[in-house]
C-alpha cells in the first residue's frame, strides 16, 4: 500500500509540475504567435499611442503648378510688319539756260483769231535731257502766249506773229514758270497779188476809155483804172500770220530752271 501510495504521489508531483510549467509558458508562447517566423520575440506591445500627424502627412498638399506655356521662339513667332519706309527725297536737276526745246502745236494759232496775250498749249516733240538722263518726257505739255500779233496786209507790209512759251506742266501736277525766246512767223508777201490787181484795174479801165473816146479815151481809161486797182489792193488786208496745227517749233530756254526727278 505504501508503494502505491508513493507511486500516486510522485505522479501528482509530476503532473503538478508540468501544468506549473504549463502555466509558466502559456503568456510567451502567446506572445509568440503572431510573429512571423524567424522574428526575434518582443514582449506584448500595449496599443500604441496616437502619434502626431507628421506635417509630411497632414499639411495640404500645395497645387500642382500649371505648366508652363511655352514661350514663342523668334523662328517661331510671326514676322513682325516691316515698317513703312519714308519716301525717297527727290533729287533735283537743273536745265540750264540756252538748252533747247522742240514742242508741237496742238491748234493753229493765226493773226486773223488770235491777239496779243492770248495763251495756246504745245507738247515737247522730244525729251529734255540732262547728262544723258531724260529729265522731262516726251509729249509733256507747256503753255505758251501771243506776244505780238499784226495782220499787216498793207501793200507795205505783212502780217506777222510772234509767240513765246511761259510754263511747264511738271510731273507732280504743277506748273514751272520758264522763260524762252519767241518763235516769229510772217505771212506770205502780196506783191504779186496786189500787182494782178492794179493790173486787172488797169485793163478794165482802158476798155472803157476806149468805148468812150478812142484812143485818147482810153489812155485816160486805163491811168483811172490802174488807179482803182491800186486803191483797192492798198485797202485790202494780205493774207494772215499763221502756225499750223501740228507745226514743229524751236525754242531756247533763256533762264536756268530747276526740277525734282525720281
Amino acid at each position: 500500500m505504501k508503494s502505491l501510495s508513493t507511486k500516486f504521489t510522485s505522479t501528482g508531483m509530476i503532473v503538478l509540475m508540468s501544468l506549473s510549467l504549463a502555466c509558466n509558458r502559456a503568456p510567451e508562447q502567446v506572445a509568440t504567435t503572431d510573429q512571423p517566423a524567424g522574428a526575434a520575440a518582443t514582449p506584448a506591445a500595449a496599443p500604441a499611442p496616437a502619434t502626431a500627424a507628421s506635417p509630411a502627412t497632414t499639411a495640404k498638399k500645395p497645387a500642382s503648378p500649371k505648366p508652363a506655356v511655352a514661350k514663342a521662339t523668334p523662328a517661331d513667332a510671326p514676322a513682325a510688319a516691316p515698317a513703312l519706309a519714308a519716301p525717297p527725297a527727290p533729287k533735283f536737276v537743273t536745265v540750264e539756260a540756252g538748252a533747247a526745246l522742240k514742242v508741237r502745236t496742238t491748234n493753229t494759232l493765226s493773226t486773223k483769231l488770235h491777239k496779243v496775250g492770248d495763251t495756246f498749249e504745245v507738247s515737247l516733240a522730244e525729251p529734255i535731257v540732262v547728262g544723258g538722263k531724260e529729265v522731262v518726257a516726251r509729249n509733256t505739255k507747256l503753255m505758251g502766249r501771243v506776244v505780238s500779233s499784226d495782220p499787216g496786209g498793207r501793200v507795205k507790209g505783212v502780217a506777222s506773229m510772234a509767240v513765246e512759251l511761259n510754263h511747264l506742266h511738271t510731273a507732280d501736277g504743277g506748273m514751272l514758270e520758264i522763260a524762252t525766246n519767241s518763235f516769229t512767223v510772217e505771212a506770205a508777201t502780196s506783191i504779186k497779188k496786189d500787182a494782178v490787181k492794179v493790173g486787172v484795174g488797169a485793163a478794165i479801165g482802158t476798155a472803157i476809155g476806149a468805148i468812150a473816146g478812142g484812143k485818147k479815151g482810153a489812155g485816160i481809161g486805163a491811168a483811172a483804172g490802174a488807179g482803182a486797182g491800186t486803191a483797192a489792193a492798198i485797202g485790202t488786208r494780205g493774207d494772215a500770220a499763221e502756225i499750223a496745227s501740228e507745226s514743229v517749233l524751236d525754242f531756247t530756254l533763256r533762264s536756268p530752271i530747276t526740277l525734282a526727278t525720281k
